[in-house]
C-alpha cells in the first residue's frame, strides 16, 4: 500500500516543484518542443521545462512553437526561429502564422504568401489574407474578395468563391458563403451545414 501512495503522491511533488520558477515570469506558456514562450514586463522569449532562459525576452510577441520553429515580433516585424533559437529568417515581416505541413503564411507589403522551414518563400506574396495548411490544402483570400484553397505548390483547386473558409481537418473545412454555413470535402462537394 505505500508504494501506491507514493506513486500516487510522488508525480504531485515533482510537478509543484517544476512549477515554482514559473512565478519567476508573468506568463509562461505550455512547454512545446522543449520550450514554453514567457513573459515578464511585457518582453517575450522562451524557457525550456526547467525554467532556464534559452531565447532571452527581448521580443514583443511571440507565438508557441509549431513543427519545430516559432514566430516573434520586435517592432512591427515578425522573424522565426527554430526550437535551439536560432534565427532561420529577416524579421521582414508584417505578419507570420505558425507552420502547418511544413509551410507558414506571411505578410510582406499587404500581401500573403509562403515560407518554408529554411525560411525561404516558396509560395509567392499575392493573397490578401492566407490561413495555414491542413491536410494538404491552405484557405486564401485573392485580391477580388472571395476565399478558396491553394495546395502546397500555390495552385488555385478550390475556386475562390467563399465569403470565408477554415482549414481542412478530417477531410471538411467550414466555409461562408452569404448567409449559409457548411462544410465542403477537398472536392469542394457540399458535406453538411
Amino acid at each position: 500500500m505505500k508504494k501506491l501512495l507514493m506513486l500516487i503522491f510522488l508525480p504531485a511533488a515533482l510537478s509543484a516543484s517544476a512549477q515554482k520558477w514559473t512565478k519567476n515570469f508573468d506568463f509562461v506558456d505550455q512547454c512545446i518542443c522543449g520550450l514554453a514562450l514567457a513573459a515578464k514586463d511585457h518582453k517575450y522569449g522562451y524557457v525550456d521545462i526547467s525554467g532556464n532562459i534559452i531565447v532571452p525576452l527581448v521580443y514583443d510577441e511571440g507565438l508557441s512553437f509549431k513543427e519545430g520553429y516559432t514566430a516573434v515580433r520586435k517592432g512591427s516585424n515578425w522573424e522565426y526561429l527554430d526550437s535551439t533559437g536560432k534565427i532561420i529568417t529577416e524579421a521582414i515581416f508584417s505578419d507570420a502564422q505558425s507552420f502547418h505541413n511544413g509551410l507558414a503564411a506571411v505578410m510582406e507589403n499587404d500581401l500573403y504568401g509562403y515560407i518554408n522551414t529554411s525560411g525561404k518563400v516558396v509560395i509567392d506574396f499575392k493573397f490578401t489574407n492566407a490561413r495555414g495548411f491542413g491536410e494538404g490544402l491552405a484557405p486564401v483570400a485573392t485580391k477580388k474578395g472571395g476565399w478558396g484553397y491553394i495546395n502546397q505548390k500555390g495552385e488555385m483547386v478550390i475556386t475562390p468563391e467563399y465569403d470565408f473558409a477554415d482549414i481542412f481537418d478530417n477531410g471538411e473545412a467550414r466555409v461562408i458563403k452569404g448567409d449559409k454555413v457548411f462544410y465542403i470535402d477537398k472536392n469542394n462537394k457540399m458535406l453538411h451545414e
